[in-house]
């Protein structure tokens, strides 16, 4: 039951794949009927020209066949001038070849259209899927999908379901003329076809199950090599070359032994069918030697019949083909399914573009990742509209997870507390119109293979070079790009690999500044510049945004002291809060960690004037 339920929906989403193609798909089928109907007329021509024409024989065929050699002067004049029969076959394959040059256009045309569509799809969709998911699935895999899997598909729709038609049409006109020349030889002749169908059959879930291992493991494979070239700095820091080499080898490896375990099942299914193939057309050749032999079959009948029987060969081979290629198309389909069939962010029904220029709220709040226990608990604080709230704690303590919940990249289940802003529910706000007035430095910097200028401005294309600039000045970022020969223009490799760490995270800190919300956020993004730019980053801000709310999450005191509010998060929890004064003199966490990179300062100065 579940598996036709899941066939028809495969069924239902390759359906919507296919709108943009389905006319040029149409024209495909017809131009492929339509060959099938001239590669059936010629062997007619040929045994017209061997039995009535050359031979004499009385004609028995169809009226309308008779009428036409009438109208040429009959079948006596037809044998005496052989050239009208030649041209006729030549007409026929003219229109042939015409129906041909139609058919791989219009295929040609479809089939990447259906790949454009298919593309569009998924790429739409995977950008509307909520953060957890990509959190939950390998990037590789999903690359893997979005090109393998939908080349499969392009190749079983184009080359295996357009046939369909023309296999039929091949199928039932030479069952019809072979029946009408000789039931018995039609009978010996389709011997071998319920046997080369059930193989097929056979082998269909082995093929099936071999080209869904492979397909996995080809998207392992993927996502090794993608998190490999993206860590490339990484691997060589560590000199870890020969250990990653050795893991994509073994991978590898097994990957190659799926295909080829996979090769020797289609050899053998392919090689079988050969066999069956070839004793069919055997069977014809010598029954039909002894059937012309003894007067039950004319010469011209027995050609014609060992014609349709190697165009048969074709269609019956390619029936078993289809059935191992469905077998493939039916993985990647059920792969790419599995996004498509992931759930979109949705916004709630009443969801408004409110103001986001309020107090942001967070009242009694609990979270917990999927499958984890809880990570925050119980958090509940006030940041009033034009302030700046600082967030200070150790690894796991929940900083990051406060501002993901605040940006709705994780969804707040019922029950575990409510976040406001302006005193409207997170719930109830547009989730794009939240993330247009939420200005966010992530803890690893993103650039992306483009210009500086066009990192800069990706919030917004229409920023003017000196609004770009002056962004870049508020992140101490201007004076270095100016340094560089091409400035703005200077091409950033993929996630800022040319770029230095301190680089990287005032370049986004200036593309965040260029945004100009009213929430900024800076997640520990001023860790990698040196504390003199920290000083001078954080009095731009203070200079630039007034007006904005401003959280701050880091590990140094001296980044958070000028905060108007700071949390100390602890295991989750608020452990203490207040202004830098207060809790610098509270006795408690705050007050040890001001103490120990005050005493580090010490240290450092000490060093130094020796």
């Amino acid at each position: 039951m579940n598996k036709n339920k899941n066939t028809k929906k495969n069924m239902k989403l390759l359906g919507r794949f296919l709108k943009g193609s389905r006319f040029l798909f149409l024209m495909t089928v017809l131009a492929a009927g339509v060959m099938a109907l001239a590669d059936m007329i010629n062997p007619q021509i040929i045994r017209i020209t061997i039995d009535n024409c050359l031979g004499g024989k009385e004609y028995t065929g169809s009226a309308f066949a008779r009428q036409l050699a009438e109208h040429f002067g009959g079948f006596a004049y037809l044998g005496q001038h052989l050239w009208i029969m030649a041209a006729a076959i030549l007409v026929v394959s003219a229109f042939k070849v015409l129906c041909q040059y139609l058919f791989r256009v219009c295929n040609t045309k479809a089939a990447e259209t259906l790949v454009k569509t298919m593309r569009d799809s998924l790429f739409s969709h995977i950008e509307r899927l909520p953060f957890a998911w990509h959190g939950q699935n390998r990037t590789g895999d999903i690359i893997q999908r979005c090109t393998s899997d939908i080349d499969t598909m392009k190749n079983f729709v184009s080359e295996q379901l357009t046939q369909i038609f023309r296999i039929v049409i091949l199928l039932v006109l030479s069952l019809f003329f072979m029946l009408s020349m000789n039931p018995l030889l039609t009978l010996i002749a389709f011997i071998p076809v319920p046997f080369i169908i059930g193989y097929s059959l056979r082998f269909h879930k082995k093929i099936g199950e071999g080209f869904l291992d492979a397909d996995e493991n080809e998207g392992k494979l993927s996502a090794m090599a993608q998190e490999n070239l993206t860590g490339v700095r990484v691997v060589r820091a560590f000199g870890r070359e020969r250990y990653e080499l050795d893991r994509f080898s073994e991978q590898n490896e097994y990957y190659t032994s799926l295909w080829v375990r996979l090769g020797r099942i289609m050899s053998r299914f392919w090689s079988t069918s050969d066999i069956l193939s070839g004793l069919q057309l055997m069977l014809v050749i010598v029954f039909g030697c002894v059937f012309c032999v003894r007067g039950k079959m004319t010469s011209g009948a027995y050609i014609a019949f060992l014609s349709y029987t190697s165009m048969m060969i074709w269609p019956i081979r390619m029936l078993g083909r289809m059935i191992s290629e469905m077998s493939k198309a039916g993985v990647s389909i059920e792969r790419i399914a599995f996004i498509m069939e992931a759930e979109e962010e949705k916004d709630e029904p009443d969801a408004s573009e409110a103001d986001m220029h309020g107090d942001i709220r967070f009242e009694h709040v609990s979270f917990a990742f999927e499958g984890s226990s809880e990570v925050l608990h119980d958090i509940d604080f006030t940041m009033p509209r034009g302030t700046t709230l600082g967030i200070l704690g150790g690894t796991g303590s929940g900083k990051s997870t406060v501002i993901a919940l605040l940006d709705k990249l994780y969804p707040l289940p019922e029950g575990c507390g409510r976040i406001t802003i302006g005193g409207t529910d997170l719930s109830r706000i547009k989730t794009a119109h939240l993330r247009k007035n939420i200005g966010m430095v992530l803890q690893e910097p993103y650039l992306f293979s483009r210009s500086l200028k066009d990192n800069l401005a990706i919030t917004n294309p229409a920023l003017t070079l000196e609004e770009i600039r002056e962004a870049a000045r508020a992140a101490c970022l201007d004076d270095t790009v100016m340094e560089f020969t091409k400035g703005y223009d200077t091409f950033v490799g993929e996630r800022g690999v040319t770029l230095s760490g301190g680089q990287k995270q005032r370049a986004a800190i200036a593309r965040t500044i260029a945004q100009n919300a009213p929430i900024m956020i800076f997640d520990d993004s001023l860790s990698a510049v040196d504390t003199e730019t920290d000083a001078k980053i954080r009095k731009a801000l203070e200079a630039r945004f007034g007006s904005a709310s401003i959280i701050l999450i880091s590990h140094r005191i001296t980044t958070l002291s000028k905060a108007d509010q700071i949390l100390v998060l602890e295991k989750g929890r608020i452990a203490e809060r207040g202004t830098h004064d207060e809790l610098k003199a509270a006795g408690g966490l705050y007050q040890r960690i001001y103490e120990i990179q005050s005493g580090q300062q010490a240290e450092k100065e000490a060093a130094y004037g020796a």
